[in-house]
């Protein structure tokens, strides 16, 4: 054991992971093939391609 002058060791705290949302991606396309997502102030389009696969483009 060292002596650390009477002061304790700091130990920095960690916020504990945060658990990501999940959803689904006909709930969030609601039968549509195409959603606009707002992000400070820009338009993401993510849209459904024929293959069934989610393309994000800004």
């Amino acid at each position: 054991m060292t002596d650390n002058g009477g002061r304790d060791k700091v130990v920095a705290l960690r916020a504990a992971p945060a658990v990501a949302r999940r959803i689904e991606s006909t709930r969030l396309l609601d039968g549509s093939r195409e959603l606009v997502i707002e992000h400070q102030g820009n338009e993401y389009h993510l849209r459904l391609t024929r293959n069934d696969k989610l393309i994000l483009t800004k």
